[in-house]
C-alpha cells in the first residue's frame, strides 16, 4: 500500500557492518550529561549519582509485531523506541539513553534502513534520549528491531507493580482501544488492496485510531504531571497487552483484588464509531486490544483531590482485598471475572 520512493537503492553489503553503523548513526548527537561515551567503542559509558537505573528491552519482529505492507519504516523506527520508553515511564522514571539493534535481510537496501533510523532519531529527539550503541546483523527471514532503554529515577520515587493496597483507586491515562481498532482498519484496507491494487483507501475518518497504531506516544508527560500534582502512585504498569491483562498483573503482584467499572473506561468517539462499524463491543476492545501505551496506576484515596478533574487521568475502579477477586462491573451492575485475553505473541499464528 505504500509507494516505493527509493529509486536508487544501495546494497548494504557494500558498506560492511561497521560502515553501515557509521552511516546510520552519523547524525546522532549526544545530549545527556550522564552519557560519557556513546557509539564508537566496545561499550557505552554512563555516569549516575544517587539514583536507581532502570533498563528495559523490547523486540519487534516482522510478521509478528508489524506488517511492512502498511507500516512505514520511519514509523516503525519511531514506534520501536516509544514502546521501550513507555516501560521506563511506567517505573516513574525518566528515560536517558537507548541502544538499537537490527537484523536485516538483503531485500532491504540502505535507503530503507535510513528511513528506519530517521524514525529512531526523531523519537530520540522528541523524548530527549541519547542513542548510545547497538548491533547490526543479517537475517534470513526479514527485519528484526531490538531496542534497550535506560532511565533514572530517584530512589524514593521508583514505582513497582507490587505496591497496590486495598481501597486504592485504579487510574488510567488517556483513552483505550484506539490502537487495536486502527490495526483493524489497516488490515481491512490491506485485504481490499490485494483484491484491487488500484483502490485508493479513504482513511480520513480513521485518522486518530490509525495514528495510535502506527505512531503511538509514550506518556513521559505523566511522570512530570505526577510530580507537579505531588502524587506518587502505589503501583504502575504500561498498557501494552490490554487493560484486563495489566490489571491482573497489578493485582497478582500486589496481592489484591479489583473492581473495574465499565462505564468509567475512557473511549475516544472514533473508537466507539469504528467498533459499531465492525460490530465489535468497545469494552471488549478496551480490555483486550493492547498497544495503547497508556499508564495504569493505583493511587491512595487521600490523593484523589489532587487528581480530581484532571483531563489526563481517569479513575476507573478501586482495589479490594485479594479474596474479593478481580471483576468488571458492567453498566447493568453485574460482576464479570476479569480474564487475561490480551494479545500474546507466543500464541500468534
Amino acid at each position: 500500500m505504500i509507494e516505493d520512493k527509493n529509486q536508487n537503492k544501495t546494497d548494504i553489503s557494500s558498506l560492511g557492518e561497521f560502515g553501515l553503523i557509521d552511516h546510520l548513526t552519523k547524525k546522532i548527537k549526544v545530549t545527556q550529561k550522564s552519557t560519557i561515551k556513546g557509539i564508537g567503542d566496545d561499550a557505552a559509558v554512563l555516569e549516575f549519582d544517587k539514583e536507581h537505573i532502570v533498563v528495559t528491552t523490547d523486540l519487534l519482529v516482522e510478521g509478528v509485531h508489524f506488517d511492512l505492507s502498511y507500516m512505514p519504516l520511519k514509523h516503525l523506527g519511531y514506534k520501536s523506541v516509544v514502546v521501550n520508553l513507555s516501560d521506563v515511564y511506567a517505573m516513574n522514571a525518566m528515560a536517558t539513553q537507548i541502544t538499537v539493534s537490527i537484523a536485516v535481510s538483503n531485500r532491504f537496501p540502505l535507503e530503507a534502513l535510513e528511513e528506519l533510523y530517521a524514525g529512531i532519531e526523531t523519537a530520540a529527539k522528541m523524548y530527549d534520549v541519547d542513542v548510545i550503541g547497538g548491533d547490526t546483523t543479517s537475517s534470513t527471514t526479514g527485519l528484526l528491531v531490538s531496542v534497550t532503554a535506560i532511565g533514572t529515577v530517584n530512589k524514593k520515587n521508583v514505582v513497582y507493580r507490587n505496591g497496590a493496597k486495598a481501597n486504592d483507586l485504579l487510574v488510567v491515562t488517556g483513552d483505550l482501544g484506539a490502537a487495536y481498532m486502527g490495526l483493524q482498519i489497516l488490515e481491512r484496507e490491506k485485504e481490499v488492496f490485494k483484491v484491487n491494487p488500484n483502490n485508493q483507501p479513504d482513511l480520513d475518518s480513521y485518522t486518530y485510531i490509525i495514528e495510535r497504531q502506527l505512531k503511538p506516544e509514550a506518556r513521559k508527560d505523566i511522570v512530570k504531571l505526577l510530580v507537579d500534582l505531588d502524587v506518587k502512585p502505589t503501583s504502575m504498569i504500561d498498557i501494552s497487552d490490554g487493560l484486563s491483562s495489566e490489571i491482573i498483573h497489578l493485582c497478582k503482584q500486589s496481592d489484591v483484588g479489583c473492581d473495574l467499572y465499565e462505564e468509567k473506561i475512557p473511549l475516544d468517539p472514533q473508537v466507539i464509531s469504528t467498533c459499531e462499524e465492525f460490530n465489535i463491543d468497545s469494552t471488549t476492545i478496551a480490555l483486550n486490544g493492547g498497544e495503547d501505551y497508556e499508564l495504569l496506576m493505583t493511587i491512595s484515596q487521600e490523593d484523589f483531590p489532587k487528581i480530581k478533574g484532571n483531563p489526563n487521568l481517569t479513575v476507573i475502579g478501586y482495589m479490594k482485598e485479594k479474596n474479593a477477586g478481580m471483576h468488571l462491573i458492567t453498566r447493568a451492575e453485574t460482576q464479570i471475572p476479569l480474564k487475561a485475553q490480551g494479545w500474546n505473541s507466543l500464541d500468534a499464528d
